[in-house]
């Protein structure tokens, strides 16, 4: 079955708030198994403060793509 060439490829958003709070988990892990963070208090904190941070990307990002 042949392909449509004819329509334009449509390119899908990056989903920001995915990407940030995936790379914020594997520093985590990475941290975590190197026992760079010890303190599950520090480690709470960085969590929390790194997903809100992704969150606040996201927003802004929405809000320039204007959607």
């Amino acid at each position: 079955m042949p392909r449509e060439v004819d329509r334009p490829r449509r390119l899908h958003r990056t989903d920001w708030m995915a990407l940030l709070s995936g790379v914020l988990f594997v520093v985590l892990g990475i941290l975590i198994v190197t026992r760079a963070i010890t303190d599950p208090l520090v480690l709470i904190g960085v969590l929390v403060l790194g997903l809100a941070f992704a969150g606040l990307v996201a927003i802004i990002a929405r809000v320039v793509r204007g959607k």
